[in-house]
C-alpha cells in the first residue's frame, strides 16, 4: 500500500480541522457588534447603530423628562436580554446561509482473513470525500427565515423601547405631581398655621370664642399631616423613577418640567390613521413574511437533496490504486415533508388572526386613551378657567371679611378648603392628562406635537412636560 496516497487526505482533513477551530477561537475573541436602534424621528421599520454612549453618565440635580428617558435608555436592565437576542438572531442568519461541510470517509475492506486475505495482504482501502448538495433553495429559504428572524428582533427590541420609555416618562409625571403636590400641602400648611395665629390673637384678646382656636389647631394638624404624606409619597415616586436606570435610590435633586402646557386634541379618527407607526402592529407584516418565507422552507425541504463523492481506492495485493466515484438520492417515497408544509400554512393563517387581533385591541387601547385624555382636558380646563379663579376670588374675599370681623371662622374654613380641594383637583387633572397623552402617544406611535406638524389642519403644537 502507498502510503504517502493514503496521509495525503488524512493531513488535509486535519489541517481543515484545525483551521476551522482556529477560527472560532478568533471569534470569540472578536469585539461585540452594535446593537440597532430605532432612530429617533424615522419612519417605522427604519434601524440605525446606536451612538456611542457618553462618558459621563451621572444624574444631574435638575433632571428633565429628556436626560431620565437617555439614563433609562442606557442603563435599562430590561433592555439588555432583548440586545442580547438581537445578536443572537444575526448569527443565526450568518449560520443559516453557511454551506454544509464536506464529508472525509475512510474504507477497508478484505483483511483479517484467510490464505490471500490473511492480514492485510489482500485489503482494498479506499479514501474518499462526500459533499452534500442541497436543492430546491433550502440554503437561500433557511437564510431569508432567519433573516426575518432577526428583522423581528429589531422590531421586539423597538416595541420594549417604547415601552420602557412610556413608563419612564409616565414616572416623570408622577414625580412632577408628588413635587406639586408637596409644594402645594406646604402652602396650605402655611396658611393653616397664619390661621391658628390670627384665631388665637382674637381669642386672646375676647372677640372670638376659645373654641374657634381649638377647630383652628384641628386644621393645622390635619395639614401637618398631609404635608407629611406627600412628602413620603414624593419619595416613593422618586425611587420608582430611578429604578429605570436600575438605580435604588434617587440621585437627583428634583425633577423639572411644567404640567400646564396642554393643547386641544386632533379627533380620534386623524389618531387611528398613523396606528400603523406602532412596533407592535407593524411587527406582524413582517411575521406574516416570516411564516410565508418558513412555508417555502418547507417546499424546498421536500425536494430531496444528493451526495457526491470521490476518492482514491488502494489494492494491496497488486499495490494499483484506482479512482472511485459514486452519488446518492433519498427517494423521496413515503416523506415528501407533508407534515411540516401543512404546519407552515397553519402558522401563516395563525399570524394573519394575530395581526388582526393585535389590531383591535390596538384600537381599543387608543380610544380608551383617548377618551381618558379629553376628559382629563375637558376638566383640567374647566379648572383652571372658571373654577379656580372663582375660589380664589371667593376664599380671598371671605379672608378679608373674617379680619373685619364680618364672617365667623367656619365660613373662612370652608372657603379655605374649597380653594385647595380645586387646586388639588386641578394638578391630578392636569397628572392624568399627562399621563393619557404618554398612554395614546405609545399606542398611536406618534406624539401629539409630532402629529400637529405633520397635519397642517391639526392643533398647534403643546409644551410638554419636559
Amino acid at each position: 500500500m502507498k502510503l504517502n496516497l493514503f496521509w495525503v487526505p488524512v493531513t488535509v482533513a486535519l489541517f481543515t480541522t484545525g483551521c476551522a477551530t482556529q477560527h472560532a477561537s478568533m471569534a470569540r475573541n472578536e469585539p461585540p457588534r452594535h446593537v440597532f436602534e430605532f432612530k429617533a424621528g424615522g419612519k417605522a421599520g427604519e434601524f440605525t447603530s446606536p451612538a456611542v454612549p457618553e462618558l459621563d453618565q451621572t444624574v444631574p440635580d435638575d433632571l428633565t423628562m429628556a436626560a431620565a428617558m437617555a439614563l433609562a435608555l442606557r442603563k435599562n436592565p430590561s433592555l439588555s436580554g432583548v440586545s442580547a437576542e438581537m445578536r443572537a438572531r444575526d448569527a443565526a442568519t450568518l449560520q443559516a446561509g453557511l454551506l454544509p461541510n464536506p464529508e472525509l470517509g475512510v474504507e477497508v475492506e478484505n483483511f483479517g482473513g484467510k490464505d490471500t486475505l490473511q492480514e492485510f495482504d489482500g485489503a482494498e482501502t479506499t479514501i474518499a470525500f462526500s459533499q452534500l448538495v442541497e436543492l430546491g433553495g433550502k440554503r437561500g429559504s433557511r437564510r431569508m427565515v432567519a433573516s426575518l428572524d432577526k428583522t423581528l428582533a429589531e422590531w421586539d427590541y423597538r416595541s420594549k423601547k417604547l415601552d420602557v420609555l412610556a413608563a419612564t416618562a409616565k414616572a416623570f409625571v408622577e414625580v412632577l405631581v408628588a413635587q406639586d403636590q408637596v409644594a402645594l400641602n406646604g402652602e396650605l400648611l402655611k396658611l393653616a398655621e397664619q390661621t391658628t395665629s390670627a384665631v388665637s390673637e382674637k381669642v386672646d384678646a375676647g372677640k372670638v370664642s376659645p373654641v374657634e382656636k381649638s377647630r383652628a389647631q384641628i386644621e393645622l394638624v390635619a395639614a401637618r399631616t398631609e404635608a407629611s404624606k406627600a412628602v413620603r409619597e414624593l419619595e416613593a415616586t422618586r425611587r420608582r423613577l430611578a429604578g429605570f436606570w436600575g438605580a435604588d435610590r434617587a440621585d437627583f435633586v428634583r425633577t423639572v418640567g411644567r404640567l400646564n402646557g396642554i393643547t386641544a386634541l386632533p379627533s380620534e379618527a386623524t389618531l387611528k390613521a398613523v396606528l400603523n407607526d406602532n412596533p407592535d402592529l407593524a411587527r406582524w407584516t413582517t411575521e406574516i413574511e416570516r411564516s410565508e418565507a418558513a412555508l417555502s422552507l418547507a417546499h424546498s425541504q421536500a425536494v430531496p437533496d444528493f451526495t457526491l463523492s470521490a476518492g482514491v481506492r488502494n489494492f494491496q495485493e497488486t499495490d494499483h490504486n484506482a479512482f472511485v466515484v459514486g452519488a446518492s438520492m433519498p427517494i423521496p417515497l413515503f416523506n415528501r415533508n407533508q407534515g411540516g408544509i401543512s404546519e407552515a400554512r397553519a402558522r401563516i393563517d395563525k399570524a394573519q388572526s394575530e395581526q388582526r387581533s393585535v389590531k383591535i385591541a390596538l384600537l381599543t387601547g387608543l380610544s380608551d386613551a383617548w377618551q381618558s385624555l379629553s376628559a382629563a382636558y375637558t376638566e383640567a380646563v374647566g379648572l383652571r378657567d372658571e373654577i379656580l379663579p372663582s375660589a380664589q376670588v371667593a376664599y380671598e374675599s371671605t379672608e378679608l371679611g373674617y379680619r373685619e370681623g364680618k364672617l365667623d371662622f367656619l365660613q373662612i374654613l370652608d372657603a379655605q378648603r374649597t380653594l385647595f380641594t380645586v387646586k388639588r383637583q386641578y394638578l391630578l387633572s392636569l397628572g392624568a392628562y399627562h399621563l393619557a397623552d404618554i398612554e395614546m402617544e405609545r399606542i398611536a406611535g406618534i406624539s401629539l406635537s409630532d402629529f400637529a406638524n405633520k397635519n397642517k389642519n391639526g392643533p398647534e403644537d403643546k409644551e410638554s412636560p419636559e
